[in-house]
């Protein structure tokens, strides 16, 4: 993996609008966060979490590949990680990914969610339960249902919802499910998603 410049941990980042964006994704999600995360500054000064389902029967390269594909820092999660500014962390296979108010990353294999495990739903809520309105949550193409309890939990922090449309998702259950909530700010192409994270994150835009 390259090595790249390391940021200083913070738990908070008092010179953003969002400290945490947190992604989820399904089938055809790799293509989906590469698009996304490549065209991200290396500067960006907030964290990002991803939830991408996996096959759990076998080594997991998506850091790797991730890596390679954006000027961002990207790592597998780890127990007690912590949240830094243009750092990007994949939760592992099989298991599910939770941040915590101090900026801390914990890993669970507890029982699966909507059949899966990570979970979109535990991110999603385990965000919005510790920064609240400083979280947008990213919901990027993939089969089922998933998501879409984390993103009730994200509106209702405040937080704000992005949601990949239907002609640029090559599978649109996740964020057909996410938008049947009323619970989504923005119902973006995909190649919308980085320039409006950046006007959130940097200048606040909501509208």
């Amino acid at each position: 993996m390259t090595v790249k410049n390391e940021s200083i941990v913070s738990s908070a980042f008092p010179d953003t609008a969002f400290d945490v964006v947190a992604m989820a994704a399904s089938a055809g999600g790799l293509q989906a966060l590469s698009a996304v995360l490549s065209a991200m500054p290396a500067d960006f000064p907030a964290a990002v979490v991803v939830v991408q389902h996996l096959d759990p029967r076998h080594r997991s390269l998506m850091a790797e590949i991730l890596e390679r594909r954006t000027p961002m820092r990207v790592q597998q999660a780890k127990e007690g990680d912590r949240l830094s500014p243009g750092l990007v962390h994949i939760a592992p296979p099989d298991r599910h990914l939770l941040v915590n108010p101090d900026g801390s990353l914990s890993l669970s294999q507890s029982e699966l969610v909507h059949f899966v495990r990570p979970s979109a739903d535990l991110l999603f809520e385990s965000v919005a339960a510790s920064y609240k309105e400083r979280v947008i949550a990213v919901v990027l193409t993939g089969t089922g249902s998933g998501g879409n309890m984390g993103v009730r939990a994200v509106r209702k922090m405040k937080g704000v919802v992005i949601v990949q449309d239907e002609r640029t998702s090559e599978f649109f259950g996740m964020p057909g499910a996410a938008i049947q909530t009323g619970c989504v700010d923005f119902v973006l192409p995909l190649e919308g998603i980085a320039p409006a994270l950046a006007r959130l994150v940097l200048r606040g835009e909501r509208t």
